[in-house]
């Protein structure tokens, strides 16, 4: 019985022994072999024949004034509500007219008055009853009288505010039933007659594109489908306190119902500098001889791999970059290309999931 023990025994050990060594030799391969790294991609594009930028912008109005009388008086009436939409000669606030039209017929009075003396001194003259110089004098009067009362006919004019252009109320000023200055604002009204779209530009890019009237603008707004047409009206001559930067106004197109302060973003496209294809500054890697390179995710037999592709890289203004080497619509790493050696298997990165996972 023990001999037969020993042989089973034996039989075992001879044949567990090339099953360990195969296994010994997996895994030292195993860890030969460069572990899959998980890369972020991107598809390069066609080389463009446009370049475009974005900018945040603010609608903004034509113009933005204070409207207020140019008599005082006790405001009685203020008819404006605010973010409603007024016409051009539409009646926005009066003070009481009472003591204007009491002033238009003392005018009045005061006027036929100095007519009716003028005409006596005038026929007293002629008779020689009385001197030329009164007559004159009388004339003197009545011109004085024609003028104060044109002065009390545009006093009670101007008691009245109308509103001078289409445009919106943007807020009010004054209270109702209170005594004003002349020259106090009452209201601030927007004139929408035409939208515009204000954005800052850096001037490194102003000096780039050089005149902005060759440069196609478009406009991107919550709420609104498809793209606003926006056409360059003027800049501020002038750099803002904070950034070296220039103020942009565009001029939205008729019929657009956008209000005062509401974000917009504005894209900027102009004809392509050069030849190559534009990408983004992480996805280009320099090596130690000074060489630039992208790093390409090909397909091979076991799973994607990496592949250092040689490229020449190129810049007009420092902060766009356009490369030649790579074809459109090929596979490349977006980030941390700087990880990765040629022929090393990656695995993509999609999100929350990873690819081969």
């Amino acid at each position: 019985m023990g001999q037969v023990w020993s042989k089973i025994l034996f039989s075992a050990t001879a044949i567990s022994m090339p099953v360990l060594a195969w296994a010994q030799e997996v895994d030292e391969t195993a860890k030969d072999a460069p572990a899959a790294i998980f890369v972020q991609t991107m598809i390069v594009p066609s080389e463009e024949a446009m370049v475009s930028r974005q900018f945040f912008g603010q609608v903004a109005a034509l113009e933005t004034v204070n409207i207020s009388f140019e008599v005082g008086g006790y405001l009685a009436t203020l008819e404006a509500q605010e973010g409603t939409m007024v016409k051009a000669g539409t009646l926005l606030a009066s003070l009481d007219l009472a003591p204007f039209e009491r002033a238009v017929e003392r005018a009045e009075l005061e006027l036929a008055q100095a007519t009716r003396d003028f005409k006596r001194a005038q026929e007293l003259a002629s008779r020689n009853v009385s001197s030329e110089v009164r007559a004159q004098d009388t004339a003197t009067a009545r011109d004085l009288a024609d003028v104060a009362l044109r002065e009390a006919r545009d006093a009670l004019a101007d008691a009245q505010i109308r509103a001078p252009f289409d445009g919106m109320v943007a807020d009010r000023l004054g209270t109702s039933f209170t005594t004003i200055e002349p020259g106090q604002p009452i209201l601030r009204l927007h004139n929408m007659s035409e939208t515009r779209v204000e954005f800052d530009l850096p001037e490194r890019l102003l000096a780039h594109i050089g005149d902005p009237a060759g440069v196609a603008f478009t406009g991107i707004i919550a709420g609104h489908d498809g793209a606003i047409p926006l056409e360059f009206r003027e800049f501020r001559a002038e750099t803002g306190r904070v950034g070296q930067s220039y103020t942009i106004s565009l001029a939205a197109a008729p019929g657009m119902s956008l209000l005062p302060g509401r974000t917009i973003l504005v894209r900027a496209s102009l004809p392509a500098a050069g030849e190559g294809i534009s990408l983004p500054t992480t996805a280009i890697l320099t090596a130690s001889d000074g060489a630039q390179f992208v790093v390409e995710v090909a397909d091979a037999g076991d799973g994607p791999v990496a592949r250092h592709v040689p490229v020449e890289v190129m810049s007009s203004n420092g902060t766009e970059f356009r490369v030649t080497g790579v074809a459109a619509a090929s596979e490349i790493v977006a980030i941390g290309s700087h990880l990765i050696d040629d022929g090393q298997p990656v695995k993509r990165f999609t999100g929350l999931t990873v690819e081969g996972l």
